[in-house]
C-alpha cells in the first residue's frame, strides 16, 4: 500500500508539472488583462497539433516541436484575443469580465471544431521512440513523463527569471499591479497585454505538446484538462504565478492519489472538489495575498 501511495504521488507530481504550464498561462493573462480566457484549452490542442505535424511530417526532434507549439499557439491565441475578446474589454462595465469569459468559452468551442474539421476525431501519436520505464525499487518512472516534468520545471524557472530580471517582465508586473500607474510611467498596457497573451497561450501550447507526446492528440486534448487547469489557477490564487505552479502540483497529487480510493471515471471531479475545499477555507486562493505576477 505504501508503494502504491508513493507511485501515485510521483505520477501526480509529473502530471501537475505539465498542467502548471497552461495554468501559468491562464494566470498570466488574468493578471495583466483582468479577465479569464478559457480558450487556453484550445491553444493546448493547437500546440499539440503543431508539434505533431513538425514531428511526423518533417521528422524533427523534441525541441523544434516545442518551439512550433509555442509559436502556433501564441499566434492563434493573439489572433483570437484581438478578434473576439479585445473589443469586449473596451466596454468598461461591471459585467465585462464575465462577458469576456463567456465569449472565450465560445471561442474555445469554435477552435475545437476547426481542429475536428482539419484533423478528424481520431487519435494521432508523435513519432518518438518509446523507452522502458525507469525502476527505482518498486517505483516506476516513465522516461517521457520524467522528461516532460524536467522541461516544465526549466520553462517555469525561465519564466520566473523573465519576470524578475528583465525590463519587459518588470513592466508586465507593473501593469498587473496597477495599470494606471504603469501608464503614467510611460508603459503601454496595450502592448504588454498582447505580449502577455502570446506568452500565456504559448505556454499552453507547450503544455499541450508535452501532454500529447506522452499520450496522443485529438481535438479535445486541451478541453479534457480545462477544469484541472482552472482548478490549479484558482487553488493557487488567480494572479500569482507561484500559486499557479503550487496549485497545479496540489491538484495533480490529489487527482492521482484519489485513484487509490475511487474509480478513474470520477477522477475529473477531484479538481472540482479541490476548488470547493480551498475556496471555502481561503476564498482568494492559497497564495494570492503573498505573491503576484
Amino acid at each position: 500500500m505504501f508503494t502504491d501511495i508513493i507511485q501515485q504521488a510521483v505520477n501526480g507530481l509529473m502530471l501537475g508539472s505539465v498542467v502548471a504550464l497552461p495554468a501559468l498561462g491562464l494566470t498570466l493573462i488574468f493578471s495583466v488583462l483582468g479577465s479569464i480566457n478559457f480558450s487556453v484549452a484550445a491553444q493546448m490542442t493547437a500546440g499539440a497539433y503543431a508539434g505533431w505535424m513538425v514531428n511526423t511530417y518533417l521528422g524533427w526532434p523534441l525541441v523544434p516541436c516545442l518551439i512550433a507549439a509555442f509559436v502556433i499557439a501564441a499566434g492563434i491565441g493573439v489572433a483570437g484575443d484581438r478578434i473576439a475578446l479585445a473589443p469586449l474589454r473596451k466596454k468598461a462595465s461591471a459585467s465585462t469580465p464575465l462577458m469576456v469569459a463567456v465569449v472565450s468559452i465560445a471561442l474555445n468551442l469554435a477552435l475545437e471544431n476547426v481542429f475536428r474539421f482539419s484533423f478528424g476525431n481520431g487519435l494521432n501519436s508523435y513519432n518518438f521512440e518509446i523507452a522502458r520505464d525507469i525502476r527505482i525499487g518498486d517505483i516506476r518512472l516513465g522516461p517521457q513523463q520524467f522528461r516532460n516534468m524536467v522541461i516544465a520545471l526549466v520553462i517555469t524557472a525561465g519564466l520566473a527569471a523573465f519576470f524578475n530580471f528583465t525590463r519587459i517582465g518588470k513592466a508586465m508586473r507593473g501593469v498587473a499591479d496597477n495599470p494606471d500607474l504603469a501608464r503614467l510611467k510611460g508603459i503601454s498596457p496595450a502592448n504588454l497585454s498582447t505580449m502577455a497573451t502570446a506568452i500565456g497561450m504559448g505556454l499552453a501550447g507547450i503544455g499541450g505538446a508535452l501532454l500529447a507526446i506522452d499520450t496522443s492528440v485529438d481535438p479535445l486534448t486541451g478541453s479534457r484538462l480545462l477544469l484541472v487547469i482552472f482548478a490549479a489557477a484558482v487553488v493557487g490564487g488567480l494572479g500569482s504565478l507561484g500559486g499557479a505552479v503550487a496549485g497545479a502540483l496540489l491538484v495533480g497529487l490529489a487527482s492521482e492519489l484519489s485513484l487509490l480510493a475511487i474509480p478513474p471515471v470520477y477522477q475529473s471531479g477531484i479538481a472540482f472538489v479541490a476548488i470547493m475545499l480551498v475556496l471555502t477555507v481561503r476564498p482568494s486562493g492559497l497564495f494570492s495575498a503573498k505573491t503576484r505576477v
